[in-house]
C-alpha cells in the first residue's frame, strides 16, 4: 500500500549549503541501499529512524551539525537547560532530596546535550554542600566533545560512560531523551485493518542500485512511506490502547517502554526524572489527533516530513507517559510523580530563585525573566512538558510533585 506524499519542501524552510547537501545525497544512497537489502524492500519506519537520527558517520546524532541553539542557524532547536541557566538550577533541589533520601551522590545524565543541564545543576549542587559523582551516557560523538569542553571549567568529578550501568543508586536525570527514541508508525485503513507504516523506494533508478553498494545514480533517491498488515505483536498492543479508526495515523514507542522496563533493573535505589513534551495515553490517541504527534525540526523551523532532510533534521515523536509509566511498574519500580514541567520547576524552587534577583535592574531583571515565562507559560513549555518520577526505595515524597500531581490521570 503506497501512500502519497507532496515530495517538495515546506514553505520556509531554509534552502541548503553544499556540504549539507553533500551529507543529505550520501544518508540518501545509504537508505537507499538498506531499503533494497530488506525483506520486500520495505524499511519499518522505526527503522528508518534509527538510522536516520543515528547511523555512524552520516545520522543526525551521528555526524557533526549543530543541533541545539537559540537562534538560527545555530541549532535546529532549544531545549529548556539552553533558555536559561534557572532551569538546572531549580532541578537541584529535586536532585538533592533525591540524593539525600537515596544515601549517595551519584547523578547520571542521559542524553546531555551540549551540557547546559550539567553546566547550572553541578554548581548549584555544590551550593547545596553537595559535589556529585556526575555521570554523562550520550550517543553523540560530536556532543560528548561539546560537553567535554564546556563542562571543563567547573573542575568537577564527570565521567563519560559508553553504556547503562548495571547497578546505580542516586538520581537519573532524562531531559527530551524518550522523544528521540525510534518509534513504529501505524494507520488503520478504510476497512479498520491495521497496518504497520515503513518506507519504501519509489524511483526506479535506486531501486536498482547494486547489491554490495549504496546507489551511486545522479538521480538521489526518492522514498515514500507505505503500509502492511500489522504483526500479531503490533495488533494485540494497540487493541489495548484505542479503538480502530479508520484513516488515523500515531506512533508507539516500543523502544522506549522497553528502556523503561530496562530502567527497572538497573536503578536499585533511587529516583530518574524523565522531562519531555508528551500527554496520557487518553490524550495521544485522541481521536482528534488523526496525524499523530511526529515532527521534524531543522534550523528552528517544524515540520511533518520525515522522509525530507534525513541526517540532516531531528525528528521526534510526543512521549505516551501512560504506556511509559505502565512500563516502569513491569520493571518493578514506583510511579513517584506526574505533573506539568510548569507545576514542577515552581514546586522546586524556581519562583524563590527569582526572588533573589534584583528587580531594579529593569534590563537585567527582564533578561532572566523572559526565558523563564517560556519555561512555564502553558501557550510555550509549561503544559506541553511533563515532569514523571520514577523509582525505587525512597520514602519521602518528592517536592516537584507536591502541588498538581497527576498520576491519577495516567
Amino acid at each position: 500500500m503506497n501512500m502519497a506524499r507532496n515530495t517538495s519542501a515546506p514553505a520556509g524552510l531554509p534552502s541548503l549549503d553544499i556540504d549539507s547537501a553533500s551529507h543529505l545525497r550520501a544518508m540518501q544512497d545509504y537508505l537507499a541501499y538498506r531499503i533494497q537489502g530488506s525483506e520486500g524492500g520495505f524499511m519499518p519506519f522505526e527503522e528508518w529512524m534509527h538510522h536516520a537520527l543515528y547511523a555512524p558517520g552520516l545520522g543526525y546524532y551521528a555526524a557533526g551539525s549543530t543541533k541545539f541553539g537559540s537562534e538560527a542557524p545555530e541549532g535546529d532547536f532549544t531545549t529548556g537547560p539552553e533558555l536559561t541557566p534557572l532551569f538546572g538550577q531549580a532541578l537541584a533541589g529535586q536532585v538533592a532530596q533525591i540524593l539525600a533520601a537515596s544515601g549517595t551522590k551519584n547523578v547520571l545524565e542521559v542524553g546531555a546535550g551540549t551540557g547546559a543541564l550539567a553546566a547550572a545543576l553541578i554548581p548549584a549542587l555544590n551550593l547545596l554542600d553537595i559535589r556529585p559523582q556526575y555521570q554523562i551516557l550520550e550517543v553523540s560523538p560530536e556532543l560528548r566533545e561539546r560537553q567535554q569542553q564546556r563542562l571543563g571549567s567547573l573542575h568537577a568529578n564527570v565521567q563519560w560512560l559508553k553504556a547503562l550501568p548495571s547497578d546505580f543508586k542516586g538520581c537519573v536525570i532524562a531531559n527530551e531523551v524518550l522523544d528521540a527514541m525510534p518509534a513504529a508508525l501505524f494507520s488503520w485503513d478504510d476497512a479498520g485493518n491495521l497496518l504497520e507504516l515503513g518506507v519504501g523506494l519509489e524511483n526506479a533508478a535506486a531501486q536498482q542500485a547494486g547489491a554490495d553498494a549504496p546507489a551511486e545514480s545522479s538521480e538521489p533517491p526518492r522514498f515514500n512511506l507505505v503500509g502492511r498488515p500489522a504483526d500479531e505483536h503490533l495488533q494485540a498492543l494497540m487493541s489495548r490502547r484505542m479503538p480502530p479508526l479508520p484513516g488515523y495515523r500515531s506512533e508507539v514507542n516500543v523502544q522506549a517502554e522497553a528502556w523503561m522496563r530496562q530502567l527497572g533493573t538497573w536503578l536499585k535505589k533511587g529516583a530518574a526524572l524523565l522531562i519531555d513534551y508528551g500527554f496520557p495515553q487518553r490524550e495521544f490517541y485522541h481521536p482528534q489527533r488523526a496525524e499523530g504527534t511526529l515532527m521534524c525540526h531543522f534550523r528552528h523551523h517544524a515540520h511533518a516530513d520525515p522522509l525530507l532532510y534525513p541526517g540532516l533534521q531531528d525528528i521526534t515523536t510526543h512521549v505516551d507517559f501512560t504506556a511509559m509509566a505502565d512500563a516502569a511498574l513491569e520493571g518493578g519500580l514506583e510511579i513517584l510523580g506526574y505533573t506539568s514541567q510548569a507545576r514542577f520547576l515552581m514546586n522546586a524552587g524556581l519562583i524563590e530563585i527569582l526572588t533573589g534577583l534584583d528587580p531594579h535592574d529593569a534590563a537585567g531583571y527582564a533578561k532572566v525573566v523572559g526565558p523563564v515565562q517560556k519555561l512555564l507559560s502553558e501557550a510555550e513549555m509549561g503544559e506541553l512538558f511533563k515532569v514523571m518520577a520514577v523509582g525505587r526505595g525512597l520514602d519521602v515524597p518528592l517536592m516537584g510533585f507536591t502541588s498538581g500531581d497527576r498520576r491519577d490521570r495516567l
